[in-house]
């Protein structure tokens, strides 16, 4: 990956033994022309703008699929910023992507980060978001997405916006069909306000971040979804808790009862005083080492028993794979923030007992834009090695041996995968 003096990085992860398949370009600024009083009798002069940009023959066109989003604080210090490009070679000529540059929409000169050659067969995908592309060729009129993880080491690094440069060989302007070099600046970015802070979903020791934020193959991460007309990333800061018990064990006993598991039963809380919007709480919980038959699952219920809350501001809190019977609220009540919401379960599309929790902007929860967020208060106290977890081809074994020689509180900031977080309470 290529970095530059304010250290961005372009990062990936490997897969997750735990799959959950659950399932715009930035508003154009309105140029403003001022009012001034002239004198008696005198037409007002008219008030210059800024002068539009040159227009640009871009074959292959490139969007965000959303406007922009905050830049959010991990627990590693950095400040990080995950996003998606869509791309569609909208000629008849074949287009390969040559290296796309990362920069400071408000100087377009200063390089944020570049995705050259080596780096675009990790993030360049299907419109799925799952499955790499496997060549850099974009046939004519088909779409690829782009995987974007952007990380700065302070506030002072980040930009207020984004954009753009490609480079490409496609489509000439002069109508030939031999591909050229192309060279243009598209899919603009905005990085401004900063993310919610809300409490912990749940309380005590040894919660752990699976398929967390934010490499390219997570099982969040790479989940984009066709719904209500749009490509949706919902889950792009999904998080799946796990706990581990006294003796650093995910489960303990037959890997087939849902009550082996140490998460399985923990009560699920409010992350903020909010309105209940949807709930779900009919459904048994799936039996743990596989997922449903994929002919059963639907848009209703995929994420099994669950609860969406309107904390406002345009944000929802979601909860997924409850206990059935468990869910102590009604779509219309009002909760406060640590109120019991229900008991974590194994419902839905989930191959072991734990809490899916996100973030979005809509009542929606496949088709809605994920959100980043913080939590108030919490303390690292240690991670699970990647390469051992990746390579793992079950969850029984112990997973505490990096462990911290004492716990690191941490306040406003966002866990990332496979972090072990000892949570209020």
């Amino acid at each position: 990956m290529v970095e530059n003096a304010t250290a961005p990085r372009l990062s990936s992860r490997t897969g997750r033994l735990m799959r959950l398949r659950c399932g715009a370009a930035l508003a154009a600024a309105l140029l403003a022309t001022g009012c001034a009083t002239a004198g008696a009798g005198s037409p007002a002069a008219p008030v210059a703008g800024p002068a539009a940009p040159a227009d640009q023959f871009t074959p292959v066109v490139a969007s965000t699929l959303d406007p922009g989003a905050a830049p959010v604080l991990g627990t590693d210090g950095r400040l990080h910023v995950v996003y998606e490009i869509q791309l569609t070679n909208a000629k008849p000529v074949p287009a390969t992507l040559q290296e796309i540059r990362v920069l400071d929409a408000n100087d377009p000169d200063r390089v944020i980060a570049t995705v050259a050659t080596d780096d675009l067969p990790d993030v360049l995908r299907d419109l799925t978001g799952k499955v790499p592309a496997g060549s850099l060729e974009i046939e004519p009129f088909v779409s690829r997405l782009v995987l974007m993880h952007l990380s700065f080491a302070s506030p002072a690094d980040v930009p207020s916006a984004l954009v753009h440069r490609f480079l490409v060989t496609g489509a000439p302007l002069d109508g030939s069909t031999t591909p050229g070099p192309l060279d243009y600046t598209a899919a603009p970015y905005e990085l401004s306000g900063t993310p919610p802070v809300v409490g912990p979903p749940l309380a005590g020791d040894g919660w752990v971040a699976i398929n967390g934020c934010c490499g390219a193959d997570g099982i969040h991460r790479n989940t984009v979804l066709p719904v209500n007309g749009r490509l949706a990333d919902t889950q792009r800061f999904a998080i799946d808790y796990m706990r581990l018990d006294e003796e650093g064990r995910l489960v303990a006993g037959d890997p087939a009862d849902v009550k082996s598991y140490r998460a399985y039963g923990a009560e699920v809380l409010a992350v903020a005083d909010a309105t209940v919007v949807a709930t779900l709480d009919s459904l048994d919980d799936q039996v743990p080492g596989s997922l449903p038959d994929p002919s059963t699952i639907t848009l209703e219920n995929v994420d099994g028993n669950h609860v969406v809350l309107d904390l406002g501001d345009g944000r929802y809190a979601f909860y997924a794979h409850l206990q059935k019977g468990s869910v102590t609220v009604a779509p219309g009540d009002r909760v406060r923030r640590g109120e019991v919401l229900g008991l974590l379960g194994n419902s839905g599309n989930t191959s072991a007992p734990h809490l899916h929790f996100h973030l979005m902007d809509g009542e929606s929860v496949l088709g809605s834009s994920g959100l980043p967020y913080t939590y108030d208060a919490f303390d690292v106290v240690g991670h699970i090695d990647a390469a051992q977890f990746a390579a793992a081809t079950s969850l029984e074994g112990v997973w505490d041996e990096h462990l911290l020689p004492t716990p690191e509180p941490r306040t406003e900031q966002y866990p990332l995968d496979l972090d072990i977080l000892d949570f209020p309470g």
